[in-house]
């Protein structure tokens, strides 16, 4: 028992199941979000049929400015968050090479006695999640990317009968990079809870948990989804 509210120098139990908690709660998470329950929808998927509500309201509207300047917005947030996990990944990267540092900082709370290959070890971990959203993030701003040529592509004439289509296909690829930023935002997260590691496998289980039920509360149970519901009614 006190080996779990220990700081091992090198991996133990206790590390590999607050470990295999982060991944099988990042991957859960990720799953229910996407996939709830039909009688209790995730903010995820009620946004889902206001894009394509957009879409729809897009065919008749003129001009077309208002709708470039929500696309330009989004575009901009993945571009935004995409540049920050660059920065992270960096400085990352950069202190896996001095993990000396940590070390030194280690030894003011009597964590000297972690390897440094323990210290690198759980940078990876972090960079793990952080470049898991960069990739999250780059392919969504391409699918903003797309969406913006497919609404370009519908036709100004409100009684053409492609313009309804070609708006609705331009709303499915808007859902699928939403679905890409939000997993991505996921990974943000789980990067942070994964920082928790640096105290110990404790933390670690501490701060998944809490990442868990901020995601829970937020998709399911959040003030935000109450004003959506409301609505949609």
């Amino acid at each position: 028992m006190n080996t779990i509210f220990a700081l091992p120098g090198s991996f133990t139990t206790a590390d590999m199941l607050a470990v295999v908690w982060l991944f099988l709660s990042w991957f859960v998470i990720g799953w229910v979000i996407e996939h709830p329950p039909k009688d209790w929808p995730s903010v995820s998927i009620l946004m889902k049929e206001h894009r394509r509500e957009w879409m729809r309201q897009f065919v008749t509207r003129s001009p077309r400015i208002f709708d470039a300047n929500i696309l330009t917005t989004l575009r901009e947030g993945t571009a935004f968050f995409a540049s920050a996990c660059l920065i992270a990944i960096g400085g990352g990267l950069a202190l896996i090479g001095k993990t000396d540092q940590l070390a030194g900082v280690a030894r003011q709370f009597d964590m000297d006695h972690i390897p440094a290959l323990m210290w690198e070890i759980k940078i990876v971990v972090v960079l793990f999640f952080v470049a898991n959203a960069l990739l999250r993030f780059i392919w969504s701003h391409r699918l903003f990317g797309y969406c913006a040529i497919l609404m370009g592509a519908v036709p100004n004439d409100i009684t053409d009968p492609m313009a309804v289509p070609k708006a609705l296909q331009a709303a499915e690829i808007n859902i699928t990079a939403a679905k890409s930023f939000n997993s991505g935002l996921r990974c943000v997260y789980f990067a942070l809870g994964a920082l928790g590691w640096l105290a110990g496998p404790l933390w670690l289980f501490i701060a998944t948990t809490a990442v868990v039920g901020m995601n829970i509360r937020r998709e399911f149970g959040s003030g935000s989804r109450r004003a959506i519901l409301h609505r949609l009614n």
